[in-house]
């Protein structure tokens, strides 16, 4: 009859593999990362295919004993280096060390252009609210709702050429109504009426 392993059998077990990888496994460490530095000048971050090595070799020993403790994880940690530079040549990434030369390119409007773009809807706003009221009904439902002509005609019971005259009639008030407006604020000169 063989027994189920108790917990203090399982610590003991964990602890003989902590003491084995700290002394056979840990231990090499330091020449490890100093082989893969001169051995491997190109790769970036020793440390993890150092701790990578270290996750192999350890999961390796759980499935059989090794033998050349120091001659596993130097091999290793040589395959696990080539592969990274394979994979750089493949797809190289460059180390930026000034961060301030990149050229960023940001698709959105800057504080500026944001304010700039409110203030001109906040006058376009008010150009269509001075409006009169069947003219800014019809300029509204075919300039800022879309709709055709001929839609717009049916829903308020028009002809189109009146809803196109209204259109019209609306623009060119909206027109003057902001030409007066860059007038006032001196951003262009007053024209010939």
């Amino acid at each position: 009859m063989s027994e189920l392993p108790t917990a203090s059998s399982d610590r003991a077990s964990n602890a003989e593999q902590n003491r084995w990888f700290a002394e056979h496994v840990y231990s090499q460490d330091p020449l490890l990362k100093a082989y893969l530095r001169s051995s491997f000048p190109s790769i970036r971050d020793v440390d993890d295919i150092a701790q990578e090595s270290y996750l192999r070799i350890w999961k390796a020993r759980a499935a059989h004993p090794i033998d050349s403790v120091k001659a596993f994880l130097f091999k290793i940690s040589k395959h696990l280096a080539i592969n990274q530079i394979r994979r750089q040549r493949v797809s190289p990434i460059d180390p930026v060390t000034d961060l301030s030369s990149l050229i960023v390119i940001e698709d959105r409007p800057d504080a500026a252009a944001v304010a700039c773009t409110r203030e001109e809807l906040l006058l376009l706003a008010k150009g269509i609210d001075a409006l009169p009221g069947r003219c800014r009904e019809i300029f509204v439902l075919r300039r800022l709702m879309g709709l055709s002509q001929r839609e717009i005609a049916e829903k308020l019971g028009l002809s189109e050429e009146t809803v196109h005259a209204q259109v019209q009639r609306g623009l060119r008030r909206c027109e003057k109504y902001l030409r007066r407006v860059a007038e006032r604020r001196g951003l262009i000169h007053a024209q010939g009426r």
